[in-house]
């Protein structure tokens, strides 16, 4: 990487993405203890303390292996967005590269991580009573009425926003409303010249086994106690962090919409679609070399691109 000045940067950021439930956290951790890094998580819920279980946030052993950033560092009370993280990121970065040329960043929220690779552009914040009407609109009438709205105002979105998604749906109406301007507009901006190099790997596994570990890791969820996790947070079910896989469908049966069993196996359903546009969204940016998720493998095809400089 060349910077501004001419001079080529040896710093390089190693990002580790893939779908929920693929083996990122084990993979990362070996490979930043390899090279005797950090780790940045790029996962947009484990950065609230309060949602531990339901976020699989890395146990007690595992961070104690090697030094994470951006890891419950937030309350669900406090407003974060994509911009925030991206400058949150890069003013943490000098810090870590001083002490080690390599920084490792993993995580599955595409939108989080191509903002610390390529910028996001500048999306305005979100304007307080603007959200909350918007909300309040969506728990009075539902989704269609907002997906009619950004319709209007934004056809491009529309087309290409998940339709169930009303974190999404509403940022892009908060964005057309604020700005005057298309939220695709902002999206379609030129990709930033980072300072450093960029290394990605994509982790994946053949479908049948990733739906095998995904349901696991809801069993395993429940075992550790998600159920009274969700329940403390129920009282708070209106903020954005909560619209969330895991505590929506708990939140459901709270309030007697399913049984148990009924919303354990919405969890592992809708976790299982969630993984798979978390993995349309990663394939689309060519730059991903994709590899199973051994750490063996990954370390060693990192090791060859690292030493070609």
């Amino acid at each position: 990487m060349v910077n501004a000045d001419g001079s080529v940067s040896s710093h390089t950021l190693v990002v580790i993405a893939g779908p929920t439930a693929v083996g990122k956290t084990a993979v990362a951790i070996n490979v930043a203890r390899e090279l005797n890094t950090s780790i940045i998580s790029a996962d947009s819920r484990q950065f609230f303390r309060e949602m531990e279980i339901g976020t699989a946030v890395p146990s007690k052993e595992q961070l104690a292996q090697v030094q994470h950033y951006l890891i419950g560092n937030l309350s669900v009370h406090e407003d974060y967005n994509v911009s925030r993280f991206e400058q949150d990121v890069l003013n943490l970065l000098p810090e870590l590269f001083s002490r080690n040329p390599v920084v490792v960043m993993t995580g599955g929220s595409g939108l989080y991580i191509q903002a610390a690779c390529h910028g996001i552009g500048d999306l305005p914040d979100a304007d307080p009573e603007l959200r909350e009407s918007l909300h309040t609109r969506f728990n009075l009438e539902g989704l269609p009425p907002l997906r009619a709205m950004l319709q209007k105002l934004d056809p491009d979105y529309a087309a290409r926003v998940d339709p169930a998604n009303p974190n999404r749906i509403i940022r892009a109406l908060e964005v057309c409303l604020t700005t005057g301007r298309t939220y695709t507009s902002f999206r379609n901006h030129v990709p930033v010249q980072r300072s450093f190099r960029i290394v990605k790997v994509g982790l994946d596994l053949p479908r049948a086994l990733l739906h095998q570990r995904i349901n696991a890791r809801v069993d395993q969820m429940m075992a550790e106690g998600l159920e009274d996790e969700a329940r403390r947070l129920y009282p708070l079910r209106h903020l954005n962090a909560l619209n969330t896989v895991g505590y929506r469908e708990l939140f459901g049966y709270f309030e007697g919409h399913s049984s148990l069993p009924e919303a354990v196996e919405k969890i592992k359903t809708n976790t299982r679609r969630y993984a798979r546009r978390q993995l349309t969204w990663f394939r689309k940016d060519p730059g991903f070399i994709w590899l199973p998720p051994e750490s063996d493998t990954v370390m060693h095809w990192l090791s060859q691109r690292l030493q070609q400089g």
